[in-house]
């Protein structure tokens, strides 16, 4: 056997095992998740606090990031509705001039969410990190995620798989020719969970003091 039939082997060989991992992966998430993740407020359980997810509030190139706006819309709407009375707004904070928690705290803040019912959590550098950080540094067992549904279903499965009583509400989607990108990374990022769960027990980043919640 040539070395170029070896090397069309090793290609369709790594093909295949990488279409195995992503279907197992999507499997496995999907199914963790189901019944946890919510597309209306009311069919969610009263719950102290919500999490919300970050992103930046702008893509690249300066557009508005719809992501962020949904996300934020639907926080919101969680307050009002008094099923949670506190949030947790995680994000990436590595450098002063990038900072998703600051920016989603002033957009809560400007649609009339009291600033002292907002919790920044800084180190969110991944859905797990937020996740996990929202047990060990705010101390909340049982919280609701804030994203969009494909993103939920990831952070539900990570919460679930660490015994904490976790439940997802969806943000509204964004048209698929403004997310195929980010669709895609998904894919992706559900193997690598699926592997930082259940191969590599990955822990955050950084930890740190724990922050006291006073829920009322």
């Amino acid at each position: 056997m040539n070395k170029k039939t070896l090397a069309k082997i090793a290609v369709l060989t790594a093909t295949v095992l990488s279409l195995i991992a992503i279907l197992a992966a999507e499997a496995i998430v999907s199914g963790r998740s189901d019944g946890y993740v919510h597309s209306e407020v009311t069919d969610l359980p009263n719950c102290d606090t919500a999490l919300v997810l970050g992103c930046s509030p702008v893509l690249s190139d300066g557009r508005e990031n719809l992501f962020f706006r949904y996300r934020i819309e639907m926080a919101h709407e969680l307050y009002r509705s008094g099923k949670i009375h506190t949030l947790i707004v995680s994000g990436d904070n590595h450098s002063v001039d990038y900072d998703e928690s600051t920016a989603m705290k002033e957009a809560l803040v400007e649609l009339g969410v009291p600033q002292e019912r907002i919790f920044c959590d800084y180190a969110g550098f991944s859905t797990l990190d937020s996740v996990v950080r929202a047990k060990e540094i705010f101390g909340q067992d049982e919280f609701v995620v804030v994203s969009q549904e494909f993103h939920n279903r990831r952070a539900v499965f990570i919460g679930r798989s660490k015994g904490l009583t976790i439940h997802g509400i969806n943000a509204k989607e964004v048209v698929m020719r403004h997310s195929i990108k980010t669709k895609i990374r998904e894919k992706l990022a559900r193997v690598k969970t699926v592997l930082d769960i259940w191969v590599f027990g990955r822990e955050p980043r950084f930890l740190g003091e724990r922050i006291e919640i006073q829920n009322t």
